[in-house]
Protein backbone atom coordinates (compact mmCIF):
# COMPACT_ATOMS: atom_id res chain seq x y z
CA UNK A 1 0.00 0.00 0.00
CA UNK A 2 1.07 3.56 -0.93
CA UNK A 3 -0.21 6.63 0.81
CA UNK A 4 -0.23 10.14 -0.86
CA UNK A 5 -1.77 13.15 0.25
CA UNK A 6 -3.08 13.45 -3.78
CA UNK A 7 -2.84 10.57 -6.82
CA UNK A 8 -2.80 12.48 -9.98
CA UNK A 9 -4.15 10.39 -13.10
CA UNK A 10 -2.24 11.31 -16.24
CA UNK A 11 1.03 12.84 -16.28
CA UNK A 12 0.66 15.24 -19.83
CA UNK A 13 0.35 19.53 -18.96
CA UNK A 14 -2.82 19.39 -16.67
CA UNK A 15 -1.26 16.67 -14.62
CA UNK A 16 2.17 17.87 -14.26
CA UNK A 17 0.81 21.68 -13.56
CA UNK A 18 -0.89 20.04 -10.90
CA UNK A 19 1.74 17.62 -9.13
CA UNK A 20 4.44 20.83 -9.45
CA UNK A 21 1.97 23.13 -7.18
CA UNK A 22 1.36 20.54 -4.73
CA UNK A 23 4.62 18.97 -4.74
CA UNK A 24 6.21 22.66 -3.87
CA UNK A 25 3.03 23.10 -1.39
CA UNK A 26 4.75 20.29 0.46
CA UNK A 27 2.02 18.17 -0.09
CA UNK A 28 3.31 14.53 -1.02
CA UNK A 29 1.98 13.80 -4.73
CA UNK A 30 2.25 10.19 -6.96
CA UNK A 31 1.64 10.85 -10.70
CA UNK A 32 0.38 7.47 -12.52
CA UNK A 33 0.04 7.34 -16.69
CA UNK A 34 -0.14 4.66 -18.56
CA UNK A 35 2.41 5.81 -20.94
CA UNK A 36 5.53 5.97 -21.21
CA UNK A 37 7.64 9.34 -21.43
CA UNK A 38 8.52 10.77 -24.11
CA UNK A 39 5.43 9.98 -26.22
CA UNK A 40 3.53 11.63 -28.96
CA UNK A 41 0.24 13.15 -28.42
CA UNK A 42 -2.05 14.73 -30.92
CA UNK A 43 -1.97 18.11 -31.04
CA UNK A 44 -1.53 21.26 -33.22
CA UNK A 45 1.75 22.10 -30.77
CA UNK A 46 0.71 25.61 -30.34
CA UNK A 47 1.50 27.63 -27.33
CA UNK A 48 -0.29 31.02 -26.78
CA UNK A 49 0.96 33.74 -24.38
CA UNK A 50 -1.22 32.43 -21.34
CA UNK A 51 0.40 28.95 -21.61
CA UNK A 52 4.06 30.59 -22.17
CA UNK A 53 3.37 32.83 -18.90
CA UNK A 54 1.80 29.30 -16.62
CA UNK A 55 5.04 27.40 -17.46
CA UNK A 56 7.36 30.35 -17.10
CA UNK A 57 5.83 30.14 -13.62
CA UNK A 58 6.25 26.56 -13.25
CA UNK A 59 9.38 26.60 -13.95
CA UNK A 60 10.06 25.12 -17.22
CA UNK A 61 13.24 25.78 -19.14
CA UNK A 62 12.93 26.00 -23.46
CA UNK A 63 16.22 24.98 -23.09
CA UNK A 64 14.31 21.69 -21.59
CA UNK A 65 12.44 20.75 -24.65
CA UNK A 66 14.15 20.26 -27.78
CA UNK A 67 11.99 21.22 -30.78
CA UNK A 68 11.06 24.62 -28.86
CA UNK A 69 10.44 27.78 -31.93
CA UNK A 70 9.29 31.02 -30.47
CA UNK A 71 7.33 32.53 -33.14
CA UNK A 72 7.36 36.37 -33.82
CA UNK A 73 4.74 36.74 -36.94
CA UNK A 74 0.67 35.15 -37.15
CA UNK A 75 -0.54 35.09 -41.06
CA UNK A 76 -4.15 34.84 -41.33
CA UNK A 77 -6.12 34.21 -44.56
CA UNK A 78 -9.35 34.53 -44.55
CA UNK A 79 -11.86 33.11 -47.06
CA UNK A 80 -11.61 35.03 -49.99
CA UNK A 81 -7.74 35.00 -50.09
CA UNK A 82 -6.57 37.72 -48.71
CA UNK A 83 -3.69 37.58 -45.98
CA UNK A 84 -2.88 39.80 -43.02
CA UNK A 85 0.29 39.48 -40.30
CA UNK A 86 -0.52 40.07 -37.12
CA UNK A 87 2.96 40.87 -35.46
CA UNK A 88 3.72 39.41 -31.99
CA UNK A 89 5.60 42.40 -29.47
CA UNK A 90 8.86 42.24 -29.73
CA UNK A 91 11.45 42.81 -27.83
CA UNK A 92 9.77 41.84 -24.65
CA UNK A 93 9.77 37.79 -24.47
CA UNK A 94 8.15 35.44 -26.28
CA UNK A 95 4.44 35.78 -26.93
CA UNK A 96 4.08 32.80 -28.81
CA UNK A 97 6.13 29.61 -29.27
CA UNK A 98 5.52 25.82 -31.05
CA UNK A 99 6.93 22.90 -29.33
CA UNK A 100 6.02 19.10 -30.02
CA UNK A 101 4.44 17.60 -27.47
CA UNK A 102 6.35 14.49 -27.30
CA UNK A 103 9.24 16.97 -25.89
CA UNK A 104 7.06 19.44 -24.20
CA UNK A 105 5.26 17.08 -22.04
CA UNK A 106 8.16 15.08 -21.00
CA UNK A 107 9.86 18.14 -20.15
CA UNK A 108 6.46 19.16 -17.95
CA UNK A 109 6.32 15.96 -16.13
CA UNK A 110 10.39 16.09 -15.01
CA UNK A 111 9.72 19.36 -13.54
CA UNK A 112 7.01 17.38 -11.64
CA UNK A 113 9.70 14.81 -10.69
CA UNK A 114 12.04 17.41 -9.74
CA UNK A 115 9.43 19.18 -7.84
CA UNK A 116 9.39 15.82 -5.51
CA UNK A 117 6.14 13.84 -7.21
CA UNK A 118 6.49 10.17 -7.33
CA UNK A 119 6.05 9.61 -10.56
CA UNK A 120 4.95 6.26 -11.53
CA UNK A 121 5.36 6.15 -15.71
CA UNK A 122 3.58 2.73 -17.77
CA UNK A 123 1.02 1.95 -15.13
CA UNK A 124 -2.60 2.56 -16.13
CA UNK A 125 -5.50 2.78 -13.47
CA UNK A 126 -7.67 -0.29 -13.21
CA UNK A 127 -10.15 1.01 -10.22
CA UNK A 128 -11.05 3.40 -7.47
CA UNK A 129 -12.46 2.47 -4.01
CA UNK A 130 -14.02 6.03 -2.49
CA UNK A 131 -13.93 5.69 1.35
CA UNK A 132 -15.30 8.67 3.51
CA UNK A 133 -11.18 10.00 4.34
CA UNK A 134 -9.77 8.78 0.87
CA UNK A 135 -9.92 7.12 -2.22
CA UNK A 136 -7.66 4.31 -3.43
CA UNK A 137 -6.67 4.18 -7.06
CA UNK A 138 -6.09 0.69 -7.90
CA UNK A 139 -2.90 0.23 -11.10
CA UNK A 140 -1.16 -2.10 -12.59
CA UNK A 141 1.21 -2.83 -9.92
CA UNK A 142 0.75 -4.66 -6.89
CA UNK A 143 0.62 -1.61 -4.31
CA UNK A 144 -2.81 0.50 -4.38
CA UNK A 145 -2.74 4.23 -3.59
CA UNK A 146 -4.50 5.27 -0.70
CA UNK A 147 -4.44 9.36 -1.27
CA UNK A 148 -6.90 12.20 0.12
CA UNK A 149 -7.48 13.43 -3.37
CA UNK A 150 -7.37 12.29 -6.88
CA UNK A 151 -6.91 14.85 -9.94
CA UNK A 152 -7.98 13.55 -12.92
CA UNK A 153 -5.71 14.80 -15.65
CA UNK A 154 -6.28 11.61 -17.75
CA UNK A 155 -7.88 12.76 -21.45
CA UNK A 156 -11.06 13.15 -22.33
CA UNK A 157 -12.17 9.71 -21.60
CA UNK A 158 -11.18 9.66 -18.34
CA UNK A 159 -10.71 5.98 -16.77
CA UNK A 160 -11.13 8.01 -13.77
CA UNK A 161 -13.93 9.22 -14.62
CA UNK A 162 -15.56 6.17 -15.76
CA UNK A 163 -14.36 4.11 -12.82
CA UNK A 164 -16.46 7.08 -10.47
CA UNK A 165 -19.25 7.02 -12.55
CA UNK A 166 -19.12 10.14 -13.87
CA UNK A 167 -17.92 10.23 -17.71
CA UNK A 168 -20.58 11.51 -20.14
CA UNK A 169 -22.11 8.79 -22.07
CA UNK A 170 -21.70 9.29 -26.26
CA UNK A 171 -19.80 12.41 -25.46
CA UNK A 172 -17.08 12.60 -28.59
CA UNK A 173 -16.33 16.38 -28.06
CA UNK A 174 -17.31 19.37 -30.00
CA UNK A 175 -14.64 19.67 -32.52
CA UNK A 176 -12.27 17.10 -34.55
CA UNK A 177 -8.35 17.76 -35.33
CA UNK A 178 -6.16 16.38 -37.92
CA UNK A 179 -2.39 17.16 -38.09
CA UNK A 180 0.85 15.93 -40.11
CA UNK A 181 4.49 16.71 -39.53
CA UNK A 182 5.96 17.65 -42.59
CA UNK A 183 9.98 18.11 -42.99
CA UNK A 184 12.02 20.15 -45.97
CA UNK A 185 8.93 22.83 -45.53
CA UNK A 186 9.94 26.01 -47.34
CA UNK A 187 11.08 29.87 -45.34
CA UNK A 188 8.13 30.84 -44.94
CA UNK A 189 6.48 27.82 -43.36
CA UNK A 190 9.73 27.24 -41.20
CA UNK A 191 9.16 31.03 -39.54
CA UNK A 192 5.44 32.15 -39.55
CA UNK A 193 2.54 30.56 -37.97
CA UNK A 194 -0.27 30.65 -40.26
CA UNK A 195 -3.61 29.87 -40.25
CA UNK A 196 -6.22 29.66 -42.73
CA UNK A 197 -10.27 30.14 -42.86
CA UNK A 198 -10.96 27.87 -45.69
CA UNK A 199 -14.99 28.52 -47.32
CA UNK A 200 -15.14 24.44 -46.69
CA UNK A 201 -13.84 24.13 -43.15
CA UNK A 202 -15.98 27.15 -41.37
CA UNK A 203 -15.88 27.90 -38.38
CA UNK A 204 -13.06 25.51 -38.32
CA UNK A 205 -9.61 26.85 -40.06
CA UNK A 206 -6.44 24.99 -41.38
CA UNK A 207 -3.07 25.93 -39.88
CA UNK A 208 0.93 25.57 -40.10
CA UNK A 209 2.56 25.98 -37.35
CA UNK A 210 6.31 26.20 -37.27
CA UNK A 211 8.90 23.66 -35.78
CA UNK A 212 12.93 23.98 -35.71
CA UNK A 213 15.13 22.37 -38.46
CA UNK A 214 12.89 22.83 -41.84
CA UNK A 215 9.65 21.05 -39.99
CA UNK A 216 5.96 21.62 -39.20
CA UNK A 217 2.86 20.92 -37.69
CA UNK A 218 0.31 21.07 -40.84
CA UNK A 219 -3.22 20.41 -39.82
CA UNK A 220 -7.27 21.51 -39.80
CA UNK A 221 -10.11 21.20 -37.63
CA UNK A 222 -13.65 21.34 -37.91
CA UNK A 223 -16.88 21.32 -35.53
CA UNK A 224 -18.47 18.27 -35.07
CA UNK A 225 -21.64 17.83 -36.90
CA UNK A 226 -20.83 20.57 -39.92
CA UNK A 227 -20.35 20.43 -43.77
CA UNK A 228 -17.85 17.53 -43.41
CA UNK A 229 -18.15 14.60 -40.93
CA UNK A 230 -14.89 12.80 -39.06
CA UNK A 231 -14.97 10.13 -41.45
CA UNK A 232 -14.29 12.83 -44.15
CA UNK A 233 -11.30 14.27 -42.82
CA UNK A 234 -8.69 12.07 -44.48
CA UNK A 235 -10.06 12.40 -47.44
CA UNK A 236 -10.14 15.99 -47.43
CA UNK A 237 -6.65 16.13 -46.25
CA UNK A 238 -4.71 15.50 -49.97
CA UNK A 239 -7.06 18.02 -51.50
CA UNK A 240 -6.50 20.76 -48.52
CA UNK A 241 -2.52 20.03 -49.10
CA UNK A 242 -3.02 20.48 -53.09
CA UNK A 243 -4.42 23.99 -52.78
CA UNK A 244 -2.13 26.82 -54.20
CA UNK A 245 -1.82 28.93 -51.21
CA UNK A 246 -1.05 26.05 -49.03
CA UNK A 247 1.32 24.46 -51.35
CA UNK A 248 3.03 27.83 -51.78
CA UNK A 249 3.69 28.48 -47.75
CA UNK A 250 5.43 24.75 -47.38
CA UNK A 251 7.13 24.95 -50.50
CA UNK A 252 8.16 22.56 -53.40
CA UNK A 253 10.33 19.81 -50.80
CA UNK A 254 7.95 19.48 -48.49
CA UNK A 255 7.05 16.00 -47.69
CA UNK A 256 5.76 14.58 -45.01
CA UNK A 257 7.67 12.79 -42.05
CA UNK A 258 4.83 10.51 -40.58
CA UNK A 259 1.70 9.40 -40.69
CA UNK A 260 -1.40 11.79 -39.92
CA UNK A 261 -2.63 11.62 -36.31
CA UNK A 262 -6.33 12.27 -35.99
CA UNK A 263 -8.12 13.37 -32.43
CA UNK A 264 -11.65 14.78 -30.56
CA UNK A 265 -11.53 18.07 -29.32
CA UNK A 266 -13.53 18.73 -25.57
CA UNK A 267 -14.72 21.79 -25.32
CA UNK A 268 -17.85 22.49 -22.86
CA UNK A 269 -16.20 23.27 -19.69
CA UNK A 270 -19.26 25.10 -18.84
CA UNK A 271 -21.45 21.91 -18.73
CA UNK A 272 -19.04 19.52 -17.02
CA UNK A 273 -18.90 17.96 -13.39
CA UNK A 274 -15.61 19.39 -12.22
CA UNK A 275 -15.92 17.02 -9.22
CA UNK A 276 -16.87 13.61 -7.87
CA UNK A 277 -16.48 11.26 -5.17
CA UNK A 278 -17.51 14.30 -2.79
CA UNK A 279 -15.15 16.38 -4.03
CA UNK A 280 -12.38 14.02 -3.42
CA UNK A 281 -11.88 13.82 -6.95
CA UNK A 282 -10.98 16.50 -9.25
CA UNK A 283 -10.85 16.80 -13.01
CA UNK A 284 -8.13 18.96 -15.14
CA UNK A 285 -7.59 19.49 -18.42
CA UNK A 286 -9.82 17.54 -21.73
CA UNK A 287 -10.63 15.42 -18.32
CA UNK A 288 -12.78 18.81 -17.62
CA UNK A 289 -13.19 19.45 -21.27
CA UNK A 290 -11.43 23.09 -20.78
CA UNK A 291 -10.16 23.42 -24.37
CA UNK A 292 -10.98 27.23 -25.70
CA UNK A 293 -14.50 25.91 -28.20
CA UNK A 294 -13.22 28.70 -30.96
CA UNK A 295 -9.79 28.17 -31.51
CA UNK A 296 -9.02 24.34 -29.91
CA UNK A 297 -6.53 25.69 -27.68
CA UNK A 298 -5.93 23.55 -24.54
CA UNK A 299 -2.46 23.55 -23.52
CA UNK A 300 -3.29 26.64 -21.49
CA UNK A 301 -6.39 25.44 -19.88
CA UNK A 302 -4.94 22.61 -19.22
CA UNK A 303 -2.05 24.06 -17.13
CA UNK A 304 -4.31 26.66 -15.28
CA UNK A 305 -7.13 24.33 -14.76
CA UNK A 306 -4.17 21.71 -13.02
CA UNK A 307 -2.92 24.78 -10.67
CA UNK A 308 -6.61 25.91 -9.82
CA UNK A 309 -7.30 22.17 -8.50
CA UNK A 310 -3.90 21.98 -6.80
CA UNK A 311 -4.73 24.91 -4.99
CA UNK A 312 -8.30 23.95 -3.93
CA UNK A 313 -6.97 20.94 -2.59
CA UNK A 314 -3.92 22.88 -0.62
CA UNK A 315 -5.96 25.27 0.62
CA UNK A 316 -9.29 22.90 1.90
CA UNK A 317 -6.69 20.51 3.58
CA UNK A 318 -7.00 17.10 3.74
CA UNK A 319 -10.56 16.40 6.15
CA UNK A 320 -12.94 18.80 3.59
CA UNK A 321 -13.46 18.02 0.31
CA UNK A 322 -16.56 19.47 -0.64
CA UNK A 323 -14.76 22.89 -0.22
CA UNK A 324 -11.76 21.76 -2.38
CA UNK A 325 -14.81 21.35 -4.99
CA UNK A 326 -16.77 24.44 -4.15
CA UNK A 327 -13.18 26.36 -4.24
CA UNK A 328 -12.21 24.49 -7.65
CA UNK A 329 -15.58 25.06 -9.38
CA UNK A 330 -15.80 29.03 -8.50
CA UNK A 331 -11.92 29.38 -9.72
CA UNK A 332 -13.21 27.58 -13.08
CA UNK A 333 -15.64 29.77 -13.51
CA UNK A 334 -13.40 32.73 -12.71
CA UNK A 335 -11.16 31.53 -15.21
CA UNK A 336 -11.84 29.73 -17.84
CA UNK A 337 -16.17 30.40 -18.35
CA UNK A 338 -16.23 33.93 -19.50
CA UNK A 339 -13.73 33.24 -22.22
CA UNK A 340 -15.53 30.18 -23.31
CA UNK A 341 -18.62 31.73 -23.22
CA UNK A 342 -16.96 34.41 -25.52
CA UNK A 343 -15.69 31.69 -27.74
CA UNK A 344 -18.81 30.21 -28.40
CA UNK A 345 -20.40 33.62 -29.29
CA UNK A 346 -17.87 34.31 -31.17
CA UNK A 347 -17.94 31.08 -33.53
CA UNK A 348 -21.41 32.25 -34.55
CA UNK A 349 -19.29 35.23 -36.35
CA UNK A 350 -17.29 33.02 -38.00
CA UNK A 351 -19.63 30.24 -39.40
CA UNK A 352 -19.79 32.43 -42.48
CA UNK A 353 -17.25 33.91 -45.20
CA UNK A 354 -18.75 37.45 -44.74
CA UNK A 355 -18.29 37.37 -40.62
CA UNK A 356 -14.39 36.29 -40.75
CA UNK A 357 -13.87 38.84 -43.67
CA UNK A 358 -15.70 41.61 -41.56
CA UNK A 359 -13.25 40.66 -38.30
CA UNK A 360 -10.29 40.24 -40.33
CA UNK A 361 -10.74 43.52 -41.85
CA UNK A 362 -11.74 45.69 -38.55
CA UNK A 363 -8.35 43.43 -37.00
CA UNK A 364 -6.00 44.25 -39.59
CA UNK A 365 -7.18 48.11 -40.57
CA UNK A 366 -4.08 49.56 -38.57
CA UNK A 367 -0.47 48.78 -36.84
CA UNK A 368 -2.33 49.14 -33.80
CA UNK A 369 -5.07 46.87 -34.40
CA UNK A 370 -2.96 43.91 -36.36
CA UNK A 371 -0.79 44.22 -32.86
CA UNK A 372 -3.23 44.20 -30.48
CA UNK A 373 -5.47 41.29 -32.16
CA UNK A 374 -2.18 39.11 -32.34
CA UNK A 375 -2.29 39.69 -28.85
CA UNK A 376 -5.89 38.76 -28.07
CA UNK A 377 -5.27 36.07 -30.10
CA UNK A 378 -2.52 34.48 -27.90
CA UNK A 379 -3.83 35.29 -24.77
CA UNK A 380 -1.91 38.33 -23.61
CA UNK A 381 -4.99 40.26 -21.71
CA UNK A 382 -6.27 39.63 -18.85
CA UNK A 383 -9.68 37.28 -18.83
CA UNK A 384 -12.95 39.06 -17.36
CA UNK A 385 -14.87 38.10 -14.75
CA UNK A 386 -18.11 36.09 -14.83
CA UNK A 387 -20.49 36.27 -13.42
CA UNK A 388 -19.18 40.19 -13.96
CA UNK A 389 -18.98 41.61 -10.53
CA UNK A 390 -21.54 43.86 -9.29
CA UNK A 391 -21.52 47.45 -11.13
CA UNK A 392 -19.00 46.47 -13.74
CA UNK A 393 -18.29 44.10 -16.49
CA UNK A 394 -14.95 44.38 -17.96
CA UNK A 395 -12.57 43.73 -14.67
CA UNK A 396 -10.54 40.57 -14.13
CA UNK A 397 -11.69 38.19 -12.21
CA UNK A 398 -10.96 38.71 -8.36
CA UNK A 399 -8.79 35.78 -6.91
CA UNK A 400 -10.40 34.50 -3.26
CA UNK A 401 -7.96 34.17 -0.93
CA UNK A 402 -6.59 31.09 0.82
CA UNK A 403 -8.37 31.95 3.65
CA UNK A 404 -11.50 32.25 2.16
CA UNK A 405 -14.03 29.50 1.47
Amino acid sequence: MIRADVVVVGGGPAGAAAAITLARAGRSVTVIDRARFPRDKACGDGLTTGALRLFEDLGLDPAAVPSWQPVDDVVVRSPSGRETTFPLPQGRGTFAAVSRRFDLDAAALDLARTAGADVWEGCALTGVEQRADRVVVSTERQAAVHARYAVGADGMWSPLRKALGVAVPGYRGEWHAFRQYFRGVGQRASRELFVWFEPDLLPGYAWSFPLPDGRANVGFGIQRGGRYSVRDMAGVWPDLLSRPHVRAVLGADAEPESPHRAWPIPARVDGMELSAAGGRALFVGDAAAATDPMTGEGIGQALRTGILAAEAIDAAGPYDPAAAARRFDAAVRQHLVADHRMSVLLIRAVRHRKGVRAALRVAGATPWTRRNFARWLFEDYPAPCWPPPRGGSGAPCPVPAPSET
